[in-house]
Order: structure tokens, then C-alpha cells, then sequence
């Protein structure tokens, strides 16, 4: 018999309770949510509300974490100012090949497909009905939204966000801190970061 894991989201917004339903359908216990809005109420969607993120101590002998805030940089503050034991959580009805690597806190939502040879970054989000195909090399905190197209050997850098239903070209490399506005199309390489719209996208510009 397989043991459950005890599982503490940090963060009780919209993408937190996506987060914890993932947990629940991979058959893991969700202990309950940290989160620093003290005005939440006592339970986030039948499950405890247990306080400040920095209380996260009491429970780190027996639980582990995952992130569930969409912005990359407060999940990549967070996580590099806590000394715990990180999930990563993965839809049952996620597509993933049997060599694709997905480091600790990733977040892999429902219907996603992750084929062969990928390398996914730590606590990225790959959100609902993302395609990310094979040899793509993924940085940390890199945030895929949903309907998201990568095609074949292609990189994205960290802290990098992909825009809900773009397409990315295969073999391009995309560099740290990109924002992809959504439906963009990408057909060449993105040397410099900012921010990235259109059909094929083009930097804005920054008045």
C-alpha cells in the first residue's frame, strides 16, 4: 500500500484550489492552505485555513509543500525563503513521457502534455491543456498557461511567462523574464526581456 503524502499549498487564491484538487485526484491529503491574507476564512474549499506562510515550520517535519500562486516571482521569493520538502503535483490526466525530467514544486495541470526528452525547471507552473513537446528545455519558474503550444527543441528561460493559447516555433530559445502576451506566435529567437505581443510577436515598447 502506497503511503500518502501530506500536502500543504501555500497560497488560498483561484490557482491554489486548482493546485489542491490536483492533490486530491493523485490520491495525496491536503493538510490545508497558508496564505498571508489573515481575512480568508477558516476553510478554503472544505480545508483549513492554517495561518501566515511563515508558520509553515510547524508543519515541516511531517508535511510538504507546493506553491500555488501564479506569479513567478513571489513563487520563486517564497520558495527560496523556505527550508522545506517540496511537492510536485501532476493531474492523473496530465501526458507525460517516460524520460521527461520535472523538478521539485512544478505544478502539471489537468490534460497537459509533456513529451519525450523535456526537462522542466523547479516549482514551474504547466497549466491546463499545455503542450510542451519533445527536448524543450524549461528554466525555473516558468509559468506555461493553458492551450500554450511549444513545439519540438525549444528553450525558455526563467522566470518566463507564455501567454494563455501561444505558439511557439520549434527551436527557438526564448531568454530569462519574458513575458509572451497571449495568442502571440514566436518565430524567432527573444534575445532581451520585456514584453513580447502580436502575430508574430514584437517587443513593446516601453514609454
Amino acid at each position: 500500500m502506497i503511503n500518502k503524502r501530506k500536502v500543504i499549498v501555500i497560497g488560498a487564491g483561484g490557482h491554489a484550489k486548482v493546485v489542491a484538487d490536483i492533490i486530491l485526484k493523485s490520491g495525496d491529503e491536503l493538510v490545508g492552505f497558508l496564505d498571508d491574507n489573515t481575512a480568508l476564512p477558516s476553510q478554503i474549499i472544505g480545508y483549513p485555513y492554517l495561518g501566515k506562510i511563515k508558520h509553515y515550520e510547524k508543519y515541516a517535519d511531517e508535511c510538504c509543500f507546493v506553491i500555488g500562486i501564479g506569479s513567478n516571482s513571489i513563487r520563486k521569493k517564497i520558495a527560496e525563503n523556505m527550508n522545506a520538502n517540496w511537492y510536485t503535483a501532476i493531474h492523473p490526466s496530465a501526458q507525460i513521457a517516460i524520460d521527461t525530467v520535472i523538478s521539485e514544486g512544478t505544478v502539471v495541470m489537468a490534460n497537459a502534455v509533456i513529451n519525450t526528452s523535456a526537462v522542466i525547471g523547479k516549482h514551474c507552473i504547466i497549466n491546463t491543456c499545455a503542450v510542451i513537446e519533445h527536448d524543450n528545455i524549461i528554466g525555473d519558474y516558468v509559468h506555461i498557461s493553458p492551450n500554450v503550444s511549444l513545439c519540438g527543441n525549444v528553450k525558455i528561460g526563467d522566470l518566463t511567462h507564455i501567454g494563455a493559447g501561444a505558439t511557439i516555433k520549434n527551436n527557438i530559445s526564448i531568454c530569462d523574464d519574458v513575458i509572451v502576451g497571449a495568442g502571440g506566435i514566436v518565430v524567432k529567437n527573444i534575445k532581451d526581456n520585456g514584453v513580447y505581443i502580436g502575430v508574430p510577436v514584437n517587443r513593446m515598447d516601453v514609454k
